[in-house]
């Protein structure tokens, strides 16, 4: 889908991505079922933004006879959720690729001053050889996934893709303009902010809804 926001902003048109975004802002759909969309969610997104990792030849023997074929070069690929909420997107990601290694970064949202607040951050080692994939469902006023591709590029991070499932045009457009060597997938674009900083017409906390808290 063409946008506005830059050739790194890559915002995904996909039926079946459509469908089940659309069943994740329901307001009836319960935990279970949200937390299952939102992993098979990022299995979709993940097939996406994967699409130009290395591959090299390796000969094979086939029932029928000997084969050189492709396979993924090397086993250096990192997911790093931004948490809590983006530790829903992770199974569906692995499951791609099942051998990446896990980081982690926890922030949490001032809710006085809408900014986020790191209070954690793991990341595999050596995280500069590694293709990152950090992900969040949400990209609000984009200050959290800035702030962890900061993070991630303080520590030597230089291959670096961000996944979201839905996101604000103004956060969108703050983050493509802080980071344009980071390519972003986008599962939907949403309408705007509201005045307390909330996504909308957006599918509510995905935090909560993910973990079944308030």
């Amino acid at each position: 889908m063409d946008n506005n926001f830059g050739p790194n902003v890559h915002i995904l048109d996909h039926p079946l991505l459509t469908h089940k975004i659309s069943l994740l802002r329901d307001k009836n759909t319960g935990t279970n079922e949200f937390r299952s969309l939102v992993e098979e969610i990022g299995m979709l997104m993940g097939f996406e933004a994967l699409s130009d990792l290395p591959t090299q030849d390796v000969e094979i023997e086939t029932p029928i006879e000997k084969a050189t074929v492709k396979m993924l070069a090397g086993r250096k690929l990192a997911i790093v959720p931004i948490l809590r909420a983006g530790l829903g997107m992770v199974s569906g990601l692995t499951s791609l690729v099942p051998s990446a290694k896990i980081g982690h970064i926890g922030m949490y949202r001032d809710p006085e001053t809408h900014e986020p607040v790191e209070y954690f951050c793991k990341l595999p080692d050596p995280i500069e050889e590694r293709t990152i994939v950090i992900c969040d469902p949400m990209c609000a006023t984009g200050g959290s996934a800035i702030d962890a591709i900061n993070l991630i590029k303080k520590h030597g991070g230089k291959m670096i893709k961000f996944i979201c499932i839905i996101a604000a045009p103004e956060g969108l457009k703050k983050l493509a303009a802080a980071h344009p060597d980071v390519q972003i997938y986008v599962g939907n674009l949403d309408r705007c902010l509201n005045e307390n900083a909330y996504i909308c017409p957006g599918l509510g906390d995905a935090g909560d809804r993910i973990f079944g808290t308030k």
